[in-house]
């Protein structure tokens, strides 16, 4: 059963040192061997972490939830997550495998940066889980073992060895989530939609409009939007809506304000418009939606 927060409470943010068994600030592994992670503060809450989550799983059945998505950890899955998304941890079982995490302050250095434009940090079909084939498993595992190794023991050169691996695994895995979810697509260029949907994740709450999105890219309304349709099939206003809708479904789950205070904080002035935005797009209101989602969840 989830727990709802204190009335004035926002969606927790908890950083990787926090998380962290080893208390590391921008970046970690470990290897877990039947080990049972419990971070009391956050068990059953919803909750952001702020850095990116990589799970090797050998065998496993922790549940959790991902924004409004239950997830039953399988053996030979890997699982990962981004820093915005909310999440709950509903059951937790042991675990053998591996987890890696990374903050954002890790893909802000000059080396890094191209990590970015990958398909398993993009994540554009909002995917959380791969399948592993027995090779993918091995290489995978041999992989992780050996960036274990170089982060625990002080060695010459450490930093570059461990960047070097981390760009391994991020290729090795977007080849994998391209082949499992990208594999019936175009080939196109998506850098344009890539800076759009990060400006949105930035701006969703103060800004509403495409002119907005075309004033930061340097490109007229107009023709954002054509090459926004071209290369997703959807118009820029609906990948706009699409990110407001969901922030609110995030709050009027996961916290107890008020659908008034979560339309002021998501830039509405007209909280009776943002009704109707909210049962357009999702067909209920979000006073309806609300009691919906919890006896779901609950």
């Amino acid at each position: 059963m989830l727990v709802a927060p204190e009335k004035d409470a926002v969606i927790q943010r908890y950083s990787l040192q926090e998380s962290s068994r080893t208390g590391s600030s921008i970046f970690d592994i470990v290897e877990t061997k039947g080990y049972v992670h419990r971070h009391k503060s956050n068990f059953l809450l919803p909750h952001r972490k702020d850095f990116y989550f990589f799970c090797l799983v050998r065998n496993g059945s922790s549940r959790h939830w991902i924004d409004f998505v239950p997830y039953t950890l399988q053996s030979n899955m890997f699982y990962f997550s981004s820093p915005q998304q909310v999440q709950v941890k509903e059951k937790t079982e042991p675990m053998d495998g591996f987890m890696l995490s990374f903050t954002e302050e890790y893909l802000q250095l000059d080396e890094n940066q191209s990590l970015r434009k990958l398909p398993i940090i993009q994540n554009p079909d909002n995917a959380h889980e791969i399948s592993l084939m027995p090779d993918n498993l091995q290489f995978l595992e041999d992989l992780l073992s050996k960036m274990l190794v170089e982060f625990t023991m002080e060695r010459s050169w450490r930093n570059g060895m461990l960047q070097s691996y981390v760009n391994v695994l991020l290729i090795y895995l977007s080849r994998l989530y391209s082949d499992q979810f990208q594999s019936d697509r175009v080939s196109t260029d998506r850098g344009l939609l890539k800076r759009f949907r990060a400006h949105i994740d930035t701006h969703y709450d103060t800004r509403h409009q495409v002119a907005d999105y075309a004033e930061l890219l340097s490109l007229t309304p107009g023709h954002l939007n054509d090459r926004i349709k071209q290369q997703s099939g959807k118009t820029a206003i609906e990948h706009i809506h699409e990110r407001i809708v969901l922030e609110a479904k995030r709050r009027l789950l996961h916290t107890d304000f008020s659908a008034k205070e979560i339309a002021w904080q998501l830039g509405f002035d007209d909280v009776a418009y943002f009704h109707r935005f909210f049962k357009r797009l999702t067909g209920e209101t979000p006073t309806t939606f609300r009691t919906t989602i919890r006896e779901m969840y609950h």
